[in-house]
């Protein structure tokens, strides 16, 4: 092959990659309209529709359904009975092994939550190009719901599913969470408060502190917590976690997934060191990105730079001495933050888990 040919090749491959990644694109798209609009759970609990009958169980426009009800089928979403019927009277419905994915939203194979968050990074498009140009960044609330329940909805399977034997595998944490006098726990940059929530029920003698700094978010959790009847368990607070006083004395204090976010995550760090009991400690989990930086890199690192510059980078850059840390936040980082905010204990732990990396810190 020439050298011609084989940039030629290399330039085919690259344009069918990119036109495959376009179609994915829009797919994502659709099943963010799905899950917005009620499709896909109308159909898990009602059972197969004609495009009138789904339009109807949602209060939507039958001309939109019919499209969209398509569109699914051709990707191979939802199945379709009879493709040579009328398009009034084809009937679709949702496959039992679609059902964890699209409607299921405690299940480790939901993605619908991803679906909505990946929307909801795309929104500030404008305000994003001119945090490029400027070196400014771009607040939290610019990005509006769906990152916000997005992101919340995405991490929620995991810490149902998962926090319980996460926790087992710290077993000074978990005897600490189970004895008396009854442990108090701070989860900074709790979100919408579904690791609180777990927490709270792995562990029904504690009290956990769920603090974030975006009221929208604590709203969320009290909203959230009551509705998981841990209302007198989970306490909700606004509260900035790089503040000098987290205003109180905890056994454990728990960073899930956000200390990348944060604009001052030394400062976040020394206040958690400040504020533990005696014998307390600090668990994070954050991405887990490869050590160094390779390139090209594996799905996981692609995949995490891909918020980074849309979405975590711009949010941790909003003061003029932000960290700017972003999504890949590698382990010699961690090390440094935790260090620099006074810890002399900084431990990976054995935890598996294909997105996350666990660190225990202590004083």
């Amino acid at each position: 092959m020439s050298a011609t040919e084989a940039t030629g090749s290399v330039t085919d491959a690259l344009v069918e990659r990119l036109f495959m990644a376009a179609i994915d694109t829009l797919e994502i798209a659709s099943v963010h309209v799905g899950g917005r609009l009620g499709f896909y759970r109308a159909l898990a609990e009602g059972g197969g529709a004609t495009p009138g009958e789904l339009a109807a169980r949602t209060g939507t426009a039958e001309r939109y359904v019919r499209e969209w009800l398509e569109q699914q089928a051709v990707a191979g979403f939802l199945a379709v009975d009879d493709l040579a019927a009328d398009a009034h009277a084809r009937r679709y419905a949702l496959p039992d092994a679609h059902r964890a994915v699209f409607v299921e939203d405690e299940n480790l194979s939901y993605l619908t939550g991803l679906v909505q968050f990946v929307m909801g990074v795309l929104r500030p498009m404008d305000r994003l190009i001119e945090a490029y140009r400027s070196g400014g960044g771009v607040p939290y609330e610019a990005y509006g719901a769906d990152a916000v329940e997005g992101i919340a909805a995405a991490n929620r399977p995991q810490f149902h599913n998962l926090l319980a034997d996460w926790f087992a595998a710290i077993p000074e944490v978990d005897r600490r969470l189970r004895a008396d006098p009854p442990a108090q726990v701070a989860d900074l940059g709790c979100g919408s408060g579904w690791s609180s929530i777990a927490i709270a029920r792995a562990y029904p003698k504690t009290t956990v502190h769920a603090i974030d700094v975006d009221a929208d978010s604590i709203e969320a959790t009290r909203a959230n917590a009551a509705a998981a009847g841990l209302g007198e368990s989970v306490r909700p607070i606004v509260h900035d976690a790089s503040d000098a006083d987290l205003g109180g004395r905890y056994d454990l204090i728990t960073v899930f997934e956000a200390l990348h976010d944060m604009n001052h995550p030394v400062a976040a760090l020394r206040t958690a060191r400040n504020s533990l009991a005696e014998d307390g400690s600090v668990v994070i989990a954050d991405e887990r990105v490869a050590e160094r930086f390779t390139a090209p890199g594996d799905e996981i690192e692609r995949f995490d730079y891909g918020f980074s510059i849309l979405h975590c980078l711009p949010v941790a850059s909003l003061d003029e001495d932000s960290a700017a840390t972003g999504t890949v936040i590698r382990t010699e980082t961690v090390r440094a933050y935790a260090t620099e905010a006074g810890f002399e204990h900084v431990d990976v732990l054995p935890i598996e888990n294909d997105l996350w990396r666990f660190y225990r810190l202590q004083p």
